[in-house]
């Protein structure tokens, strides 16, 4: 008949002291529970229709020595805002598109953000470029209600970007200037590649696509819509 070895005392209580701590905590206190990255992006896809950005010596010209912009909403992106005020924009074809709406607050340089169509209207050849980045563009004439302004450059189409902060940017695994593709899921499935990622501490996530892109997949009737990094 075989006998069992009779457990050392001292190794029991380690071990039930061990089990203790780590059920209540060494001072008879749960634990803190190990942290969890359960962040999720909430992706919102925004239609940025034809708008300027003046500089606020072009506003004077165009509404008035020291006029101000006037918000009429917020934008997603609570450092920017729609104004109350709008420009008409001539073309050389000497076609007009009136009502077109200014972003706020004023910048330190004058842009003209239009869609495709919106150029052939015009006759505007105008590039794909990112927001700022206006050197060697077409101009335009603006007209307000105290006077015009001819613009030697700014006339752009925006390049399709994402917004997004830190916590996004970690999600994706991007960082600003990288690359990605937006997928549209719906009636019209689309893939949107290439958008450029622009990170900032006090932005939303967000995409900005024109008009034209959004008719093209139908995003009003999207269902789904996710980023993938390109």
């Amino acid at each position: 008949m075989s006998s069992l070895a009779t457990p050392d005392r001292a190794l029991v209580e380690r071990l039930v002291r061990s089990i203790i701590e780590q059920r209540v905590g060494k001072n008879g206190q749960a634990p803190a529970p190990a942290p969890r990255d359960d962040y999720r992006p909430n992706l919102v896809v925004n239609i940025s229709a034809r708008h300027a950005h003046l500089k606020q010596e072009d506003v004077d010209i165009l509404f008035g020595k020291g006029y101000q912009l006037t918000p009429m909403k917020s934008l997603y992106q609570a450092t920017d805002f729609a104004s109350n005020e709008t420009v008409a924009v001539v073309g050389p074809r000497q076609r007009m598109i009136p009502g077109v709406r200014i972003l706020g607050p004023c910048r330190s340089f004058t842009q003209l953000e239009l869609a495709f169509t919106d150029s052939i209207s015009l006759g505007i050849d105008i590039p794909v470029k990112l927001s700022g980045d206006i050197d060697g563009t077409p101009g335009c004439l603006l007209i307000g209600p105290k006077g015009s302004i001819v613009l030697s450059k700014g006339v752009i189409r925006a390049e399709r970007h994402v917004h997004m902060g830190p916590k996004d940017a970690e999600y994706y695994g991007v960082k600003h200037l990288d690359r990605m593709n937006l997928k549209v899921e719906g009636p019209c499935p689309t893939t949107l590649e290439g958008l450029l990622v622009r990170t900032h501490p006090d932005w939303k996530l967000e995409v900005h696509i024109d008009t034209d892109e959004a008719n093209c997949c139908d995003l009003t009737h999207a269902t789904k819509v996710s980023l993938v990094k390109a």
